[in-house]
């Protein structure tokens, strides 16, 4: 298994940084809040509090989905649609270990980055620091 979907594609941005109660945005819509945040290397993810969307359930996301951040609008933008989180092995902060783990990177492993959203383009994306930190203006 492949360490690169939980590893950031920019590892400064959640660097010193609180992520807790920012938005998350999938390809689809909006995912839910930050509930947790971990930026450990090779092993960061978030655990998102996905709302009433999926009758309040927290699913794990994989710091190697994250595309881009807004830190000025608290946004968190991320390559997978509500289905594939819907569809994500339930978390439960109790049992979370290196086989749940390993089940959260098969589910999330086919979808990892840039290579997944033609409507992306490499450069748009940005840190949310200083002048044009709007992520996602296409």
């Amino acid at each position: 298994m492949s360490d690169i979907v939980w590893s950031y594609r920019d590892s400064e941005w959640a660097e010193d940084r609180d992520l807790v109660g920012y938005d998350v945005e999938g390809e689809d819509g909006s995912l839910g809040k930050v509930d947790q945040a971990t930026a450990d290397t090779d092993g960061a993810w978030l655990v998102v509090d996905t709302g009433f969307w999926i009758f309040g359930k927290k699913r794990v996301i994989p710091a190697g989905t994250v595309v881009g951040m807004d830190h000025e609008g608290q946004r968190i933008i991320v390559n997978v649609s509500k289905d594939q989180v819907k569809e994500a092995p339930d978390y439960d902060e109790d049992t979370w270990d290196q086989q749940a783990r390993g089940l959260h990177a098969e589910h999330y492993t086919q979808r990892t980055g840039h290579e997944n959203r033609e409507d992306l383009p490499g450069g748009s994306w940005s840190t949310g620091e200083g002048a044009g930190g709007n992520v996602g203006e296409r």
